[in-house]
């Protein structure tokens, strides 16, 4: 079971207000900016964010349900600042894997025994967008 949703509200309220300012350059990190699909707010969701192939997964530590997925996933995709760079991505797919294959050996022991948390986003790039700044 992902992390319960009462951290998600603690981490929305607290460490997120930290972690958007150190995740576009921090390695695993990145700030996922999307639109809220009812208010067309734009939003910054700072995540763990692995590279693969032509674009990127994402640990859903939430869960598939969290506003920000489901902003994505209706949307058909988002915006990523990482690594201090700048993608529009697309082709959002979710998929579960128990076992985190392809994680960072932290990051794979965190999902599996700790937060217990087997899905991903994956998203292709479509374009890079200008330097992140």
């Amino acid at each position: 079971m992902p992390a319960p949703r009462w951290v998600a509200r603690a981490n929305k309220i607290g460490l997120n207000r930290v972690t958007r300012y150190i995740a576009p350059w921090a390695p695993g990190w990145g700030v996922v900016i999307h639109r809220g699909r009812k208010s067309g707010r734009v939003f910054r969701t700072p995540l763990w964010v692995f590279r693969r192939d032509n674009g990127f997964v994402i640990a859903l530590t939430y869960g598939p349900g969290t506003d920000w997925v489901r902003n994505v996933l209706a949307a058909g995709g988002c915006e990523l600042r990482t690594r201090r760079r700048h993608y529009q991505l697309g082709a959002p797919t979710l998929f579960r894997d128990e076992n985190a294959a392809g994680m960072p050996k932290f990051i794979r022991f965190m999902l599996r025994w700790v937060i217990k948390a087997p899905e991903f986003l994956q998203l292709e790039v479509v374009r890079e967008l200008a330097p992140a700044g």
